[in-house]
């Protein structure tokens, strides 16, 4: 089962000719996740084959436009894909009235359901296979993070020990995969634990843009596969940081270092360093923390099954 992360854009406050407004897409297993919704996202979407029919949510940050300037072209677009599911978007309480205004005021053509919730600290959708959580972030604006988590999976099941059990093949093969005891022809009782090996852990991808440095982060984001994570500015720019409620690099990095992550990406730059200087924020950031990567417009990650 696939789980892919796609950075649409990577810039903040403004896009550049390299670079869009802040986006981020997952794939999984074949549904797609949209995680806010910048200027350009459209565009990346396009370049990357993603499919918009296939946008099962959308996810926002905060209400600042390079964060949500892209909504009403992905919402008329999405008519003319013959959507016929509804679409769930999931951000702060001004949100609804953010579409609501748009709606109105371009006359848009919907032939679909919109639904709008707001992100209230906690998981805020779940399915059989995963949860999206929000949690508070320290901006301007309310602002929070997204976590998307897969629950575990069963354990992989040993056809040879069934066999020496004397389960035969077939049906309760089947109970025994979904954790369900078993009883035999000759009365014994065969339970999932004995053909079935530990629960394996699910993938995880974490979100938090926008936001002053703050270690309730940590707990928030521990052992992310997969972190997205603000690196607005260099370490020389802390000041600047702190007033515009934004982080550093370095402090992206210690969260991740905290945290345990598996992989840090570092995106929302700010429009004053260049493509060249970019490398500068990669160096703060590794110099605490060694897996980050400096992430560009329409770069994959794939997150491979923990087996």
């Amino acid at each position: 089962m696939n789980f892919e992360v796609f950075v649409l854009g990577t810039s903040g406050m403004m896009p550049l000719p390299n670079r869009y407004l802040t986006s981020a897409m997952v794939r999984r297993d074949g549904d797609l996740f949209l995680f806010d919704c910048g200027e350009g996202t459209q565009v990346s979407l396009k370049m990357l084959n993603l499919k918009w029919k296939k946008i099962h949510s959308i996810f926002i940050s905060h209400m600042h436009a390079d964060h949500v300037t892209g909504l009403p072209g992905m919402l008329m677009l999405s008519s003319q894909v013959d959507r016929d599911e509804p679409l769930t978007l999931y951000g702060p309480a001004k949100l609804k009235e953010y579409i609501d205004a748009n709606r109105r005021i371009l006359d848009m053509y919907i032939n679909y359901e919109i639904i709008v919730k707001v992100a209230q600290p906690g998981v805020i959708l779940e399915t059989d296979e995963f949860t999206v959580s929000a949690f508070p972030l320290s901006h301007t604006k309310p602002c929070v993070g997204y976590v998307m988590k897969e629950k575990d999976r069963p354990g992989e099941f040993h056809p040879q020990r069934a066999k020496e059990l004397g389960v035969p093949m077939g049906p309760l093969w089947g109970k025994l995969q979904k954790g369900e005891s078993v009883s035999l022809t000759d009365g014994s009782v065969v339970h999932a634990s004995q053909v079935v090996g530990e629960k394996r852990e699910g993938r995880t991808f974490s979100y938090v843009t926008d936001t002053l440095y703050l270690p309730s982060i940590v707990e928030q984001v521990r052992h992310s596969d997969l972190l997205l994570c603000e690196g607005m500015f260099g370490d020389d720019m802390l000041e600047t940081a702190l007033e515009k409620k934004h982080m550093t690099a370095s402090q992206a990095a210690t969260i991740a270092k905290e945290a345990e992550v598996r992989q840090l990406g570092l995106l929302h730059y700010s429009p004053r360093y260049s493509d060249g200087e970019l490398r500068y924020l990669l160096k703060d950031a590794r110099s605490v923390f060694g897996p980050t990567v400096l992430t560009r417009d329409r770069m994959v990650f794939e997150i491979p099954l923990k087996d």
